[in-house]
């Protein structure tokens, strides 16, 4: 009984630690929440960019007509001029 009369004074500080904790875990459950929710529609966008690279690569390979040595010598010589102007547009500034 001497036990139990000990801890009836401290019954309002353990209810108020109890409270502040459980807003604490929610609040840190929400945040977790949303950065699971950005973290997908990153992975979401990603994937939409990928998904568009395949089918251009699919459209390169499966299209009649197409020699896909020449396209893909045709999309470096494209990457070599862009590179090249991005360096005179640097050399210039």
């Amino acid at each position: 009984m001497g036990e139990l009369a000990i801890l009836i004074p401290l019954a309002p500080f353990l209810m108020v630690s109890f409270i502040v904790w459980t807003k604490h875990q929610s609040k840190m459950a929400e945040l977790s929440a949303q950065a699971t929710a950005e973290k997908a529609a990153q992975y979401a966008a990603n994937n939409t960019d990928l998904e568009e690279r395949v089918r251009v690569l699919e459209r390169i390979v499966t299209d009649k007509g197409y020699d896909v040595a020449s396209q893909i010598e045709a999309l470096r010589d494209a990457r070599k001029v862009e590179a090249l102007l991005d360096n005179r547009e640097k050399e210039a500034r």
